[in-house]
């Protein structure tokens, strides 16, 4: 049994975007409206136009009524995708797989979350039930387990570790600073950083991504067809998803230095798209920065710096915007915001700007390269699931 690559059999020919942040002023119909309409706009299409839909939302809505309702699609066959945090980027998915099974000629994935005035604090989480045993801990105190085991394991100090991470927090919202969507807009200073107020072990208020409100959605069409709607189309080079089994919590060799779903689902990936060195051949990645210990060791699980060398690689700017390998240019979790079901496709929305050479200030001197990777991780250390998708703009002939 294997996965096959579906390389350059489906092309991405628009993707709309709307702001993520505190969206007090919309409901979670208009962010889709919003997202959709763009994205029905730059192929020049209409809801008529397209053949079925996967929509991807965590908590803001159940069934494909979800989508149906606001954009008033009558008859369209809807589905709804749930995976935690990898949510938008499994609607994408699936979607990519109707194309190119040739169920549908042209499909479209939407993602979108309202988690700002829904009466919770925080991020909510739904939660089956289950023999009591699963850890109940916050997200932020699952994900501060990383920095005390990484720097136990690679023998690294306390202050140099911190240093990465505040350097992390900086490059994001330096980035975010650059971009009109992004949820927070300002550049943060690293004094500011390491004096904000402690949330879980070692993380501070600036260690932590955003919540947020958003929507983001693409549309698909077969690879042959890509260029009826649009002269700069991306190629789906590659898709992985890989689901762990929860065993971090009882598995004594696990030692919360590495992601094992990310670093099974990155080697299926790279062997998909034919990729041997993906830090000198991708020109940008857009990754599950949820807190900024995780983006470091996601640079070792990903392939982008060796085992033990990740923090040193972030601290010499090799994965800032003018780095070797430009990470989160459009400010990722941290800055842009994490509206769950909206987050795989707005890294989406990122590769495919700036893979046009369309994102401004911000834009990546990488871009000739041609091929992008978006990562989500959904869970937490030891228990999740990883998505990651590559896209590029030159079809293999």
């Amino acid at each position: 049994m294997a996965i096959h690559s579906l390389s350059d059999r489906v092309a991405v020919v628009s993707v709309g975007c709307t702001p993520f942040g505190e969206r007090f002023d919309r409901s979670v119909d208009d962010l889709i409206v919003e997202a959709v309409t763009d994205a029905w706009k730059g192929a020049g299409m209409d809801g008529d136009d397209v053949d079925a839909y996967w929509m991807g939302t965590y908590i803001s809505g159940i069934s494909g009524l979800t989508l149906s309702r606001p954009l008033k699609l009558a008859g369209k066959p809807v589905t709804r995708v749930e995976n935690m945090c990898a949510t938008g980027s499994d609607a994408f998915r699936n979607a990519v797989y109707a194309v190119a099974s040739g169920a549908v000629d042209v499909a479209m994935a939407v993602g979108a979350e309202k988690l700002k005035d829904n009466g919770f604090s925080g991020l909510p989480s739904p939660r089956p039930q289950d023999d009591g045993t699963r850890i109940t801990t916050s997200a932020p105190a699952n994900f501060s387990l990383l920095g005390p085991a990484y720097q136990d394991r690679y023998d690294v100090s306390p202050e140099d570790f911190r240093t990465a991470m505040s350097h992390v927090a900086w490059k994001n919202h330096a980035n975010g600073a650059l971009n009109p969507r992004a949820q927070y807009r300002k550049e943060v200073s690293v004094e500011t950083i390491e004096k904000a107020p402690v949330v879980a072990g070692q993380l501070g208020v600036f260690d932590c991504s955003g919540v947020s409100d958003g929507a983001a959605a693409a549309v698909l069409v077969r690879a042959e067809d890509a260029y009826k709607y649009t002269d700069k189309p991306l190629f789906v080079k590659a898709l992985s998803l890989a689901s762990g089994y929860g065993s971090g919590g009882f598995d004594q060799s696990y030692d919360y230095t590495t992601f094992t779903e990310v670093e099974l689902c990155a080697k299926d990936a790279y062997a998909q798209a034919g990729i041997t060195d993906p830090r000198h051949e991708l020109a940008l990645a857009e990754v599950h920065d949820c807190f900024t210990p995780t983006e470091i060791v996601l640079m070792e699980d990903l392939g982008f710096s060796a085992r033990g060398t990740g923090y040193k690689d972030v601290l010499a700017g090799a994965f800032d915007r003018d780095g070797d390998l430009p990470v989160n240019p459009d400010g990722g979790l941290k800055s842009f915001g994490h509206p769950i079901g909206a987050s795989g496709l707005r890294m989406l929305f990122e590769c495919w700007t700036q893979l046009r050479h369309e994102a401004g200030a911000r834009q990546v001197a990488t871009a000739d390269r041609g091929l992008a990777l978006t990562h989500n991780l959904g869970g937490a250390p030891g228990d999740c699931v990883s998505f990651i998708s590559i896209v590029g703009t030159e079809k293999s002939s």
